[in-house]
């Protein structure tokens, strides 16, 4: 999305002050970006997309919000959020400090000692562009098992139908879930931590002190091996990270097995958002069950 004149417009008379640089930034791969400096002299971090759910912006300054309320690592202050852009604190990118995975892992697990008494969040929201579902209807409460069935691999393998998806091997292996949901999550029983929820090395930048800023957020509370699980998709983070994690946080034993599980949401998220190319790993996870 271009930043037009109506929108610097919009801008000005939201923050009393009008747009005199706007420079494109790099690194989206869903809305355009732009670090903007207002007459005033403050310097903003500017995002638009006029293609997108008219409250993604919305949900996504409320996750940023709510991560902040742990006060355990670095998350960019919400400026204004809008149906078409939200402004956020401008992070200035700095080179990563010597222990930077070691601390990044401490401050994470110390974002997950923060919890609520339900699983879930007050509102839905965005996983990338997909909906997130995270309110139990009126007649569901679910423990973390079945909120995990129920809102996160159900609800994508329903898109994935949708979407033509859905063949014979997958229907298969997503009823086997079903049947043993329980069984696989079991000791994983623990209150509900808050998640950053689509935690990759895209969405963290390294600050101007070289410490970690999470950014772009799908927040909810749930099983913290869920957000642990998603950093290993793509590379996964330094061991330095992990081993701090667990030293401040220590993970329940069979954690190793639960893990596949909770990374098969965000790979059928991926065929729903990419296409069939992430089919096979889909079915690869369901069957380190089966």
């Amino acid at each position: 999305m271009i930043l037009t004149r109506e929108v610097k417009n919009r801008i000005a008379s939201e923050l009393n002050s009008e747009i005199v640089s706007a420079q494109a930034l790099s690194g989206g791969c869903i809305s355009d970006a732009y670090r903007i400096v207002l007459k005033t002299g403050e310097h903003y971090f500017l995002k638009l997309n006029n293609h997108s759910p008219s409250d993604m912006f919305i949900k996504e300054a409320n996750g940023l919000k709510e991560l902040k309320k742990a006060n355990a690592i670095k998350v960019p202050e919400v400026i204004l959020a809008k149906h078409d852009f939200i402004i956020l604190e401008l992070i200035t990118k700095g080179n990563a400090k010597r222990n930077f995975f070691k601390e990044f892992g401490e401050k994470f697990a110390d974002l997950h000692k923060y919890h609520s008494e339900h699983f879930g969040f007050y509102e839905d929201n965005y996983i990338g562009s997909t909906q997130q579902k995270n309110i139990p209807a009126e007649d569901e409460s679910f423990n973390w098992a079945e909120f995990y069935l129920h809102k996160r691999i159900l609800f994508q393998y329903r898109l994935a139908e949708k979407n033509g998806y859905a063949i014979e091997e997958l229907r298969a292996g997503i009823k086997f879930l079903e049947n043993n949901i329980f069984k696989i999550l079991d000791g994983s029983e623990e209150k509900p931590s808050l998640l950053h929820g689509d935690l990759w090395s895209g969405n963290y930048m390294v600050d101007e002190t070289g410490s970690a800023c999470l950014i772009d957020p799908a927040v909810y509370y749930g099983q913290r091996e869920a957000d642990l699980a998603m950093t290993k998709l793509f590379g996964g983070f330094s061991y330095d990270f992990y081993e701090a994690y667990n030293k401040t946080f220590p993970l329940s034993p069979g954690w190793e097995y639960r893990e596949n599980v909770y990374k098969l949401y965000h790979v059928l998220n991926h065929l729903n958002l990419f296409g069939r190319s992430y089919y096979h790993q889909a079915i690869a996870l369901i069957k380190y069950y089966q």
